[in-house]
């Protein structure tokens, strides 16, 4: 999560309980709460009856701009009158917007730790992979912290820029030490994470280097929803069941 890692115990204690159920229905029920969350602080931070009043001018004004359409001059003004008040209404929301931004980019950050990437299990085989810089030449070396095994040799060589190494391990936290490659006098580590749970690092990690741009662990996408063969991760679920949510609500409780 970054800047906000620090809050990670609190909300493990808050959503745990949505670790144990499938990603479908923890991102179902995440979208509904924060959706509703949204929508309580829309209707007790702003000034409900002047939204309503703005938003029925609103209407208003671009029914008249449709009727007026062989008058080009007139319709003209009558949209610039709706712009005016439609700038009216964002400013009336953008304090509800301001209370709501910082705590979804924190929960946001919470559910791509957990619900975008399946986890690496244990004695599961899984890949570590090295891309360099192109014209990259030499053999790359792994050592690995006890818990973890290499499938196939521990040095092999670079091609077409890349290279590939497996593994398999037992349950557990390997970041201290990690998983260490050497190349070219260098050491690069890459942490991971083994279990059945809903826990992973970040399987790509970004080199700031002359040799190496990437080392990546193969977890796979976690497709929380799969829409007529479109599928959707946990972001795209969530914008999904949200905007339904948001929509249901709003109308359910009157927040204009």
């Amino acid at each position: 999560m970054g800047f906000f890692s620090f809050l990670d115990p609190a909300l493990n204690f808050i959503f745990g309980p949505l670790l144990s159920l499938p990603a479908f229905w923890a991102i179902l029920i995440m979208s509904f709460l924060i959706s509703l969350i949204i929508v309580l602080i829309y209707k007790f931070a702003t000034n409900q009856n002047l939204m309503k009043q703005l938003k029925d001018e609103i209407k208003t004004l671009q029914k008249q701009a449709k009727e007026l359409k062989h008058e080009p001059e007139k319709a003209m003004a009558v949209q610039k009158k709706a712009m005016q008040t439609n700038m009216k209404y964002m400013m009336q929301s953008m304090k509800a917007t301001l209370l709501t931004f910082i705590p979804i980019i924190i929960i946001f950050g919470w559910l791509q730790g957990h619900f975008a990437f399946m986890p690496i299990l244990p004695d599961q085989d899984f890949t570590m992979t090295l891309d360099f810089e192109d014209g990259a030449k030499g053999n790359v070396s792994v050592s690995v912290p006890e818990g973890i095994e290499v499938i196939g040799d521990k040095s092999r060589t670079v091609e077409d820029s890349q290279v590939i190494f497996g593994f398999r391990g037992k349950k557990g936290v390997y970041d201290s030490p990690p998983v260490e490659f050497s190349f070219d006098d260098k050491e690069y580590e890459k942490e991971v994470i083994i279990t059945s749970g809903k826990e992973y690092v970040e399987p790509v990690k970004r080199i700031s280097d002359d040799n190496i741009e990437s080392i990546t662990t193969s977890n796979e996408k976690n497709v929380v929803m799969n829409l007529f063969g479109w599928k959707l991760g946990w972001l795209g679920s969530y914008i999904i069941f949200a905007l339904v949510f948001s929509l249901a609500l709003r109308k359910l409780m009157k927040v204009y």
